[in-house]
């Protein structure tokens, strides 16, 4: 019997990866409870098995050795709490691999679906990908390998829930740096990213070193590393925006391939208005809003396109409000367009018309107007 023991805690050790020494006291815990059913409820009573033999000992005050026949009703319920610590602690060592793996990516096989949610084996346990973390139009078929980012772990009763995640913005971070060796090794910073899953998603870079190219970086030699990213997003459109410490000259970017005229910032209520040509109307805000969606989730601003024509209707108005900084479009000596940022200027109040002092001369406290130019 007491082979038979040892034989099956290594068999347990080695197939679910469980300490020997948890099962050891797991069994003892579920004899002691046993011997108290079957002997009274004595304070006295331990339980000890001999690690090399597999022995059992019952003790009472630490001498005395008591039979170990337990009898029928309480050898079941050893059983019973023998099975209960064996999963428990397959629990409790499946929670401690899969709780550093949490906001990482994985890679399972697709086992079977509940409903709408789609169960993912990933070795020895399972996750879940639930209907509102699958990507809107992405087929799962059982048997397919897939990758995942792990939105969530934690203990649910006696297993482990873990949740994973394919529309998470963190998905292409982990990508990225997966793909992107300059990422990894933080040469190149992910400074941000919005997402529509499925359909595209815009991410800021910026190179640490002033000798890498972020952008070129990340798309690699003929496109490579982006196409790679792309197609595990399931042909997912991504797009890198060089990051600038300007807001201005970072929402122009954001808003690529349109070419912008002029924005103006209200830092202070984190909105800005973009002017741009009547013909980039419709590049600059995307199909059904997708481009000046992202752009504005990615830069923090609440953006507002205008074209030139309503600008100047109402440029008297927008220029005077506190707070704003307007940022020209210039051509620079590439001919390629630039941003150039002017300084705060005060206003009158919104609801008084403007005085005629006021258009030959700004109020004594507005601050002394200063320009930069960033090439484009």
């Amino acid at each position: 019997m007491n082979g038979d023991l040892l034989r099956t805690i290594d068999v347990i050790h080695r197939e679910k990866d469980i300490d020997k020494e948890v099962l050891f006291e797991g069994i003892e815990q579920a004899l002691l409870t046993a011997a108290k059913k079957r002997f009274g409820q004595k304070e006295s009573l331990k339980v000890r098995i001999d690690r090399a033999s597999g022995e059992i000992q019952v003790l009472e005050n630490e001498s005395t050795v008591i039979p170990i026949d337990l009898g029928r009703i309480a050898a079941q319920t050893a059983k019973q709490v023998i099975i209960q610590k064996i999963r428990e602690a397959e629990r409790d060592h499946i929670y401690t691999e899969f709780e550093t793996r949490e906001k990482t990516i994985v890679s399972g096989t697709i086992h079977r679906f509940e409903g709408s949610n789609v169960v993912v084996a990933l070795g020895r346990t399972e996750a879940l990908l639930p209907k509102h973390e699958q990507v809107r139009g992405e087929s799962y078929h059982i048997g397919d390998r897939v990758r995942a980012f792990v939105a969530e772990v934690r203990k649910l009763g006696p297993k482990v829930k873990i949740i994973l995640s394919r529309t998470h913005p963190d998905l292409v971070r982990r990508l990225f740096e997966l793909e992107i060796p300059e990422i990894a090794d933080r040469l190149i910073e992910i400074k941000g990213i919005s997402r529509e899953p499925g359909y595209r998603t815009k991410i800021a870079v910026h190179s640490t070193d002033g000798k890498i190219d972020c952008v070129g970086a990340c798309i690699g030699v003929r496109g490579t590393r982006i196409k790679n990213i792309g197609d595990e997003l399931g042909g997912e459109k991504v797009e890198i925006i060089p990051w600038h410490p300007d807001p201005g000259t970072f929402v122009v970017n954001s808003l690529t391939p349109a070419r912008i005229a002029k924005v103006l910032l209200d830092e202070r209520t984190g909105t800005a208005v973009v002017i741009v040509d009547g013909d980039q109307l419709s590049l600059a805000i995307g199909k059904k809003g997708q481009n000046v969606r992202l752009a504005s989730k990615l830069t923090g601003f609440d953006l507002n396109i205008i074209t030139q024509e309503e600008f100047e209707a109402g440029k008297t108005d927008i220029a005077r409000r506190r707070g704003l900084r307007e940022n020209e479009a210039i051509e620079d000596a590439s001919g390629e367009e630039g941003v150039d940022a002017a300084a705060d200027s005060e206003p009158a109040e919104t609801e008084e018309p403007p005085r005629a002092d006021d258009a030959s001369a700004p109020p004594e406290d507005e601050p002394e107007q200063r320009s930069s130019e960033v090439g484009g």
